[in-house]
């Protein structure tokens, strides 16, 4: 019986290539949301949250 291993470290290398450039974008727009935000939106958005979670904002 003969079995081949294959590797893959090309793919693997692709994925964390993605993963990576994912995260980049997903950050980016946080920040960028975040700053160009009224501050009285981002006040409700972080209040609403803080409730939500059940931790005490006041």
């Amino acid at each position: 019986m003969t079995t081949a291993i294959k590797t893959t470290t090309a793919t693997r290398a692709d994925s964390n290539l993605a993963s990576i450039v994912a995260v980049f974008v997903i950050g980016a727009t946080l920040l960028f949301s975040a700053g160009l935000a009224q501050a009285t939106a981002l006040h409700d958005a972080a209040h609403d949250t803080r409730h939500a979670m059940a931790f005490p904002c006041h």
